[in-house]
């Protein structure tokens, strides 16, 4: 692919997007200091060059935790697409492969579950589920579920009947292959795209339920507990909910442009 034929915003959301995960695997190649090491005498410090984003109502430093909450916040965001992903592929595989009744049942299903609003689901789900990084990633997983099997649906059954599947079983290919090598790859590709999207959706949802106290508990380094934590101190110390918003802010923007620029390559438009 030449360097020309990508949109110059592909080229700093892809390195951000690099940071992020750097930060993720060894966030102490990054900031080495200790997210949770209190320093009382260094509290509410303004952001200046020994502190860039300014330091907590307890000393701590607000760049050093939020390179450390970064593996907080991806780990919720990818476990939960990769929970919705999969449990999204199940239900439209099951429905869109499966007899007529199957079919109808699984489609009622998807449809009276993605009429509710996935954030609520979720909030209803975390609530259940107790709070944690765990929790959280489960209840999103399973709150965006029937958006990713509405498509996985929809796709099987535009596949299922299409003319290539059609004379796939006329040459006697066994019903395993015909899945595996026609149906799986033509329905599973707008979902993968869905997918890279989703992830900074998912960080968002989390970040917003941490932020009402249902993610991981404090002092844990993860952005929506961060803000949470710092919007007592919004008028005085803007810098502690400002910083961790601003990352969630920028994946969202990453992920979002990365999604569409992959999504427009494999559909063969134009860049």
């Amino acid at each position: 692919m030449a360097w020309k034929q990508i949109p110059i915003a592909v080229l700093p959301a892809s390195g951000f997007l690099v940071f992020l995960l750097v930060s993720a695997i060894i966030p102490n190649a990054i900031s080495a200091t200790d997210p949770y090491a209190i320093a009382p005498r260094h509290a509410f410090l303004s952001p200046d060059w020994s502190h860039p984003f300014g330091t907590d109502q307890s000393g701590r430093d607000i760049l050093t935790r939020v390179i450390h909450g970064t593996r907080q916040s991806l780990l919720v965001g990818a476990g939960a697409v990769a929970i919705s992903f999969s449990g999204g592929i199940i239900l439209g595989l099951a429905g869109g492969l499966g007899p007529r009744w199957l079919q109808k049942s699984i489609g009622a299903i998807i449809d009276v579950l993605f009429s509710f609003p996935a954030l609520i689901l979720a909030l209803l789900f975390s609530a259940s589920l107790g709070t944690g990084a765990g929790p959280l990633a489960l209840a999103i997983g399973i709150a965006a579920t029937p958006g990713y099997g509405k498509m996985v649906f929809s796709q099987v059954l535009s596949v299922r009947y299409s003319g290539y599947v059609e004379a796939a079983r006329a040459l006697g290919h066994t019903p395993f292959s015909i899945v595996q090598r026609h149906i799986l790859p033509n329905a599973l590709r707008p979902l993968i795209v869905t997918a890279t999207m989703g992830v900074g959706q998912t960080i968002v949802w989390a970040s917003g339920l941490s932020f009402l106290g249902l993610g991981a508990p404090p002092p844990t380094p993860e952005w929506g507990t961060m803000m949470s934590m710092g919007r007592d101190f919004i008028a005085d110390a803007w810098w502690l909910t400002l910083f961790p918003g601003l990352f969630i802010v920028l994946t969202v923007l990453s992920t979002t442009i990365v999604g569409r620029f992959l999504q427009r390559r494999l559909e063969g438009r134009p860049s």
